[in-house]
């Protein structure tokens, strides 16, 4: 065993690059199965981060389905979610031909791909306006010629959605009124799902000014042949009751997932009747509802129930309602996102602080994985990769901040002293750190610097009432926990008092630079973040455009809570350097914002660097941005830790620029 050289953190060397981690990955999403045969979308950072639909055949052969330039993406709610859908053709023979549905980003209009040929021919009109209607969450409807989809129309500034049937022929993209509009009346809608034989529908729905892990609707209808549907009532949920993720057990009785007993459990309900807890648990059944179409749990023809469960990880289980009990399943991969099943097969996307994100096929009797498709072809020596250590450190006023700790790791190096550490803020603010492995964090890791990623107050995965710690409180609870972790670091002589970092993208970013008051942090880097809640409230998108009444307060009554937790206007209270890395086409967050903010900075003089990306949205997915991000955020910590430039790094400039700490 060689001896580990000792070398100041920040200068140790490692083979885990920036181009490699950004051109190697490729983002894996909504599986789906038939039999032997496996679809899933996949986004390439290596083609600008074009999402394409894979196909995986009985015999293990993989097709790309989608040659460029199409790409599988939806924008409803502007986050999308499952964009395309495996549907049944019948070839001269009879014989079931299984072709894709997809949604295609630049316009956003529906086609269809039949099994064999490469030409796309659309199922909708063309909008009046680029993009102007959208869908997404398709699924087959029982007569198997017709897909049902949330469809979201956009009029000027006026946004509505609907729950419609489109025909499998083709005919409404020159006929418009082939569309059959099922369900209307509400602000959102999400999972349509028929019953078995085809007479009913149940859907979730929601109104402005409550988010889907707020408040939720479950609703039944009847679905006759031709109109609208019937009938509809409400089976379970109301303004603080969130409710998510109907699935049908036979044609009177339904599966969903409700957090009235604050806790995202699994309930049945009959259509006429009341519900059942299936598992009561201080327990997640689900990830938080950011995008359409994610499947937490599937419903298997022996009546057994595959379910996703824990906390901010996801594991999977298997739940007999015969006996009650949920048995782990495939203990090996702790953090799994979405299922899917045809009654028989399971498949998924799973991961582990070790194993990256995989589509992976189930045994729902042994538990046993099999591996269809990787996120990554190679990954590095697992001595390289830091083993998250999940704990629970302690906040302010005796609360409790949940956080997963990955320390420096090197196998031939060490450092002297408590070493650098940065705090990472997920986004959301309704979001979650996972353990899963995340080559963004061994990047870091690797060259001696530490991660406390913190799942601060209004996380999802520890329950209704962590969730709620945020109400009216964004940009106070999620700092003060986030100074919290870093302290607590520094308590136990893990990390370096002088050398802290703090770090977030989107919600995280607001955080990060309100955080960057306090006397705790050396510097701080914003990804996209929100510099102007105002602004913000005015500009953004129709999903997440009365967010803030929740987690702030309803306008105009709270402008001035707006004005003082704005980092926009709290910049003269920011004396270290920060970094600013922004898509120049965020429609979430506007690039002015970012703009603005380095303006002020630099009228302060306060070392800074704005780095804007073109064509880059709200989060980034070609690979040259994200290797040129990571390569600038090292440099920069480098930079104001120690006055260096770390090996192999381009230097970074900062505007108005300082000596190092």
């Amino acid at each position: 065993m060689n001896e580990r050289v000792i070398l100041p953190y920040g200068s140790w060397s490692s083979p885990i690059a920036a181009a490699d981690i950004a051109h190697g990955a490729t983002r894996l999403g909504f599986p789906s199965v038939v039999a032997d045969e496996t679809w899933w979308e996949e986004s390439r950072p290596d083609e600008d981060g074009r999402t394409t639909v894979m196909h995986r055949a009985a015999d293990g052969t993989v097709t790309d389905l989608l040659p460029a330039p199409w790409n599988a993406r939806t924008r409803v709610h502007e986050y999308g979610g499952r964009s395309y859908l495996p549907v049944p053709r019948r070839d001269d023979k009879a014989l079931t031909r299984w072709g894709i549905v997809f949604a295609n980003h630049s316009d956003q209009r529906l086609y269809l791909l039949e099994k064999g040929s490469r030409e796309p021919r659309p199922l909708t009109p063309e909008p009046p306006a680029p993009a102007a209607l959208r869908y997404a969450d398709p699924v087959l409807a029982p007569d198997r010629k017709h897909v049902i989809c949330v469809r979201e129309r956009h009029n000027g500034t006026t946004v509505t959605r609907d729950i419609v049937s489109v025909p499998l022929s083709g005919r409404a993209a020159d006929t418009p009124s082939a569309i059959r509009v099922l369900v209307t009346g509400a602000d959102f809608f999400a999972s349509p799902t028929p019953s078995p034989d085809g007479t009913k529908l149940a859907w979730i729905s929601w109104d402005h000014p409550r988010m889907p892990w707020n408040g939720t609707q479950l609703r039944v209808a009847d679905l006759p042949a031709t109109g609208p549907v019937t009938t509809p009532r409400v089976l379970r949920g109301g303004i603080r009751e969130s409710v998510l993720h109907p699935r049908w057990r036979d044609n009177d009785t339904l599966y969903f997932l409700s957090d009235w007993s604050g806790w995202w459990n699994l309930y049945e309900t009959r259509t006429q009747g009341q519900a059942l807890a299936l598992f009561p648990d201080e327990a997640e059944f689900t990830p938080p509802p950011w995008q359409l179409g994610t499947t937490p749990y599937c419903v298997l023809d022996n009546g057994q129930i595959i379910t996703l469960h824990g906390h901010a990880d996801l594991a999977a289980g298997r739940y007999d309602p015969a006996t009650a009990d949920l048995t782990p399943l495939a203990p090996s991969l702790t953090t799994w996102h979405t299922l899917d099943s045809d009654g028989t097969t399971v498949v998924g996307i799973a991961a582990s602080p070790t194993e990256p994100a995989a589509l992976v096929r189930l045994n729902p009797d042994t538990g046993a994985t099999t591996v269809l498709r990787r996120s990554l072809d190679t990954t590095p020596t697992i001595d390289l990769l830091p083993r998250p250590r999940t704990t629970t450190l302690p906040g302010r006023y005796g609360s409790t901040v949940h956080a997963n700790i990955y320390p420096p790791t090197n196998p031939d190096f060490d450092g002297e002293g408590p070493a650098p550490y940065v705090v990472w803020v997920h986004g959301g603010p309704t979001g979650a750190a996972t353990t899963a492995l995340d080559l963004h964090k061994a990047y870091f890791t690797s060259r001696g610097i530490g991660i406390v990623d913190v799942n601060y107050g209004g996380s999802t995965g520890y329950g209704r009432a962590y969730r709620e710690r945020l109400d009216g409180q964004w940009g106070v609870v999620d700092v003060e926990d986030a100074v919290a972790a870093a302290q607590a670091l520094v308590d136990q002589g893990l990390a370096d008092p002088a050398r802290l970092a703090i770090r977030g993208g989107s919600a995280g970013g607001l955080t990060t630079l309100l955080a960057l008051t306090q006397d705790v942090f050396a510097c701080g880097v914003s990804y996209y973040g929100v510099t102007d809640l105002l602004r913000l409230a005015q500009e953004t998108h129709d999903f997440e455009s009365r967010y803030l009444d929740t987690i702030i307060g309803g306008l105009p009554g709270y402008t001035a809570t707006y004005r003082e937790r704005s980092p926009i206007n709290r910049a003269a209270e920011i004396t270290v350097p920060v970094l600013l890395l922004q898509g120049a086409d965020d429609p979430v967050v506007p690039p002015d914002q970012a703009r603005a903010l380095a303006a002020t900075l630099h009228e302060r003089g306060i070392p800074h660097a704005l780095v804007e990306f073109d064509g880059e949205s709200h989060g980034f997915r070609r690979a040259d941005t994200i290797a040129t991000a990571l390569e600038r955020e090292l440099a920069f910590y480098c930079k104001v830790f120690f006055g260096f430039t770390p090996p192999g790094v381009p230097p970074i400039e900062l505007t108005d620029p300082a000596p190092p700490a």
